[in-house]
């Protein structure tokens, strides 16, 4: 890969995937709305000769066009608060899609595993059924159509998709971001979900790793792909080993339905949180069997040292 973009770089799966590439010798763009965010990031990588910043607005395709000239693959990591998914996700992509298709790049889109509805099997494909039931999954799914619309004729897309994720650089666009947060700082937290319930997270460096490595195959593109965890862990367990990393004693609350509908008066992406709360009672567990065959061995952190370094990280 002789040049690559990322566009919404100092967000959680942006900074990761941004850091990765860096990592590799890659040059790098990192594109973003904030100028003062992008400077700090640059920051904390040590301004790496590799790395470049470009202020812009992602909803524009101009912006997203010139941060990108010079680039072989943008990483599409831009997103919008849950309460705005459905009025302004696909505005978005489409912007980033037509900067994309101008220039001709290869696009790696960050997605998650909404589309995919309830699980139907142990381990969920690539050709898992898309029944979506909740809106959101719907708004997902009419975007992932977009991505891959034939008006695009110079663009070459493909979709990673990731389920919750956790690590140094997510933020509140995870579920256990803010959680991980508030541990760290010795704060009251809260837990979205069933806490008893074992789920599958990816720690945000693997999964980075992952996706690096997809992006760099020619073949791969034109294609959706998982990003599965290592394994699965409860919320019982996560807020534990948070804990211990942590040396916190505050209390931990679980969100269910009634607290998040409460919040959400106060805070509307609450509110929006509720009907995805059937993932946290009958969560859906990603194959990573395509990954395998065709890329190689998953990286997988286990919870314990990827816990350990989160919360070290945040403590910083």
């Amino acid at each position: 890969m002789k040049k690559a973009v990322v566009i919404g770089a100092t967000g959680g799966t942006g900074a990761a995937i941004t850091e990765e590439l860096v990592s590799r010798g890659i040059p790098v763009v990192a594109f973003g709305r904030s100028r003062s965010k992008l400077e700090s990031f640059a920051a904390r990588l040590g301004h790496p000769a590799n790395l470049a910043l470009a202020v812009g607005d992602a909803f524009k395709a101009d912006d997203v066009e010139k941060a990108s000239r010079g680039a072989e693959v943008m990483f599409h990591c831009a997103n919008v608060p849950y309460h705005e998914m459905k009025e302004r996700l696909i505005p978005l992509g489409e912007a980033v899609m037509e900067a994309a298709d101008r220039l001709g790049l290869k696009v790696v889109v960050i997605d998650g595993i909404y589309p995919y509805g309830k699980r139907q099997m142990e381990r969920v494909t690539e050709e898992h059924p898309k029944q979506p039931h909740t809106r959101k999954g719907r708004t997902r799914l009419k975007f992932a159509e977009m991505v891959f619309d034939a008006r695009w004729r110079q663009a070459r897309p493909l979709i990673v998709r990731l389920p919750d994720y956790y690590g140094p650089t997510a933020n509140e666009a995870s579920y256990l971001g803010s959680t991980l947060e508030a541990i760290a700082a010795g704060k009251m937290a809260f837990f979205i979900g069933n806490m008893n319930v074992p789920r599958e997270y990816v720690y945000l460096p693997d999964a980075a790793k992952m996706i690096v490595e997809i992006s760099l195959r020619d073949q791969a593109y034109g294609q959706e792909w998982n990003i599965p965890g290592g394994d699965t862990i409860s919320g019982h367990e996560i807020v534990r080993l948070a804990r211990e990393a942590s040396g916190s004693k505050k209390a931990v609350l679980p969100l269910g339905k009634a607290g998040l509908s409460l919040l959400g008066l106060f805070v509307p992406v609450m509110k929006e949180v509720v009907e995805m709360l059937y993932l946290t009672t009958e969560p859906l567990r990603l194959s990573g069997e395509k990954y395998e065959r065709f890329i190689g061995p998953i990286p997988a952190t286990g919870f314990k040292q990827g816990i350990y370094e989160t919360i070290s990280q945040l403590k910083k």
